[in-house]
This record gives C-alpha cells, structure tokens and sequence, in this order.
C-alpha cells in the first residue's frame, strides 16, 4: 500500500481577487515567475527567450477548445444545458467533430430534472441554412450522460452545429458568462486540432513575436495534442490524494515530433501540464507497447508508473514506439493516459516546465510539487506576495528541477 498523500499539505490562501478573471490586453505581457537552483525571480514573459537555452525542444500541446456547451429551451421555458464531454461514437475527436450522420458523446447535463422525455431540440442556423438540432438522451453513467445528436443536413458537420449553437465552456472558477472575446483570447494561438473543453492554458501567453524571438535564440518547437477534459477542474476530494480517480484523456504524438523529442533528449521543455503529461505517459507507452495488438489503443493507467521501476532507458522506449507505429503502418501515435503525476514521480523527458499557477488542492498542484518539491510552497507565496494573477487567464512561470 503507498503512503498516505494528505491533500491538505497542498492547499494555500487564494482569495477571489487573486484569480484573473480576464487576460491580460497583450498576452506576452503576463508576469512570468522564474525558478532555478532553489533561487526565484521575475520577468516579463515576453523575455522568455532569454531564459531557455539554445538547443531546447519546446513542446506545446495544439489542441483547441471546442463550443462544448448546448443549451436548449422547452417549450415550458425550461432551460436544459449539455456539455459535450468526449466523443463515443465515432469515439475518434475529427471523426465525430466531422460527422455528417450523427453522432454520440459522453455529456454532463444541467437541469436534468426538467428532462422528462428522451428527445429535446431546438431550431438552429449553420451557414444560412435552417436545422432542427436533436438530442436524444441514451443512458445515464454516474452523473454523466450519454446524448445521441441528430440533425437532417447531410451536408452539416457536427463542428458546425456546435460553432453556430454552441457556447465556449471558459473555466467555472471565473464565475462570469462566457462572452465574445474568450472565443479569441481562450485560444492558443497555435491551436489548430479541435477537441478540448478547456485551453492548455499555459500556451495562451505565446505570441507570434515571442515564438520568433525562440526561433532565433535556436530554440526548436514540437507539436502534439492532448483534448483536455473537464476533468482538469475536478478537485480533489479524498483526504488521500491516493485515493483520488484521475480523469483520462486523448492524446495524439506525431512520428516525427517523437522522432524530435528523442533527437534532443535531455533538453526538453515542456508547455503546460497537458504537455508535461503526455510527454511522461510516452514512456510508459513504449515499456508497455510491444504487448498491445494493433487493434488495442495503448492506455496508460493512474499508477502505472509506480507499479514497478522500469528499467528500460528513455531513448528504447521511444524506439519501441517508432517500431509500434512502423509495424502498424501508422503516422501517429493515438493513445489513452490516466496519468497520475504527484510527489515521489520520477520525471522520465520533461527537464523544464512553463506553467501557470494551480488551483489549491488540485491534482496540477500535485504535478508542480513532484516536478520542484517542497519548494512549490515558496514559489507560490513568492506569487502570492508580488501580486502575480492566478489561474487560467494569470500568470505564467518557468520552471527548473532542482539537480
């Protein structure tokens, strides 16, 4: 049995007006906290490129956030909204996104009790085109729900539905409507894959003119994805975060970025904790591939990587991917991970980290403590005590593992 992780060693003061409930007008002008060799300073995070060493492999997660959120309105005045969680059939993001016959996904459901019925609708416009938008209520999992969407364009993809009627699904610690300019702002601005309810928020401090100052400092970028899900926000509950069920996410790493990343090996900063957990969740992927049939996705669980200590160096891990990928006749490598990161994790590919500042008592909090130990206390009162915004739309730190 492992020892007992109190959650309440993880906690600390943050009141209403520490978190940011807007971005900053100017991105790149965020505060940035910089952590190495137990020593913290500050900068603009427009200066980024001053920090990270030429050579580096930057890796960003590309994902986009989708319009996740339905609200239909019956006939009574009743207000139903869905959020659209993960897709299960097709089970594939750009197939369901993309399909023009339908489609399933695994949603949480507001007002259920007004719900009588299995089906509800609502009358929508996609392009111009008038479309009557039906959700069928199939079966319920715990407090998630799976709906069936239908709707009589043949011609009309699902991503169209939810740009036209959907609503961004903006973190609900902002406690405020999503409004007009989240729809920009609450992007990276290197998304391109849609899927995600939530930004990989540590991305959103990017600019242009940040990534070409990295460009010219010879600091290398990689793309990969994983769609966040709601998840992310679920607290963690259990007073030993052993106890805790980590949420499971979709993550996809392109043959030539896991050709990148091994090529440059101990020089790999990772973009946000999205990121930082793909990353990880390779190398347990590559121990364990080899006995994965082609028709299984390879899964990491919650505490794979405590179950036993692999041997297996870094680099054999990735090589074992790549073979996995050649055999497959696949491009990209598409997988599952329940990834559990938290104090005592031995980081296997992350050597840096660029995040923002964690909610307390949260799984995240968790991942900035195993990646600085107990210095994340300090840094996070350094946060607190130079007026630095917290939370999704806050401010951005660079972090370095203590050696």
């Amino acid at each position: 049995m492992s020892t007992p992780l109190y959650i309440e060693e993880f906690d600390y003061p943050l009141t209403d007006e520490r978190i940011a409930k807007y971005p900053l007008p100017q991105r790149d002008t965020s505060k940035l906290l910089l952590y190495r060799n137990h020593a913290i300073s500050e900068d603009v995070f427009y200066n980024i490129d001053k920090y990270l060493p030429a050579g580096s492999l930057l890796v960003y997660n590309n994902t986009k956030v989708i319009q996740a959120r339905l609200v239909f309105h019956k006939a009574t005045g009743a207000r139903i909204e869905i959020f659209c969680l993960e897709p299960l059939s097709p089970h594939d993001h750009a197939l369901a996104l993309g399909s023009t016959a339908g489609c399933t996904w695994k949603c949480l459901v507001g007002n259920l009790k007004k719900w009588k019925n299995n089906e509800i609708s609502r009358e929508i416009d996609v392009n111009g085109k008038p479309c009557r938008l039906v959700a069928e209520r199939i079966s319920t999992n715990g407090n998630t729900h799976e709906i069936r969407f239908s709707w009589e364009h043949a011609d009309v993809s699902f991503a169209e539905i939810l740009d036209a009627a959907g609503e961004l699904p903006i973190p609900p610690y902002l406690n405020r409507p999503t409004e007009e300019q989240d729809k920009v702002t609450y992007q990276t601005v290197y998304s391109r894959i849609k899927g995600s309810v939530a930004a990989p928020t540590a991305g959103l401090h990017f600019t242009e003119n940040v990534l070409e100052k990295l460009r010219k400092q010879h600091v290398f970028t990689e793309e990969i994805t994983l769609h966040v899900g709601a998840g992310t926000f679920q607290p963690v509950k259990t007073s030993d975060a052993n106890e805790h069920t980590m949420h499971t996410e979709i993550i996809a790493v392109p043959r030539k970025a896991i050709e990148h990343i091994c090529r440059n090996l101990g020089h790999i900063v990772a973009v946000g904790t999205t990121s930082v957990r793909t990353l990880e969740s390779l190398y347990y992927i590559g121990a364990d591939i080899q006995s994965c049939s082609p028709d299984m996705t390879p899964f990491v669980g919650q505490f794979r990587p405590y179950d036993c200590q692999d041997g297996l160096s870094v680099r054999q891990a990735l090589q074992n991917i790549l073979d996995y990928l050649t055999a497959t006749g696949q491009d990209t490598l598409h997988a599952e991970t329940q990834i559990m990161i938290k104090p005592g994790y031995r980081f296997r590919l992350v050597d840096a980290m660029i995040t923002n500042f964690h909610q307390p008592k949260s799984t995240l909090l968790l991942l900035v403590s195993a990646f600085v130990g107990e210095d994340w206390k300090k840094i996070y009162d350094y946060a607190l005590t130079h007026d630095f915004r917290f939370l999704s739309y806050g401010d951005s730190s660079l972090l370095f593992p203590n050696v």
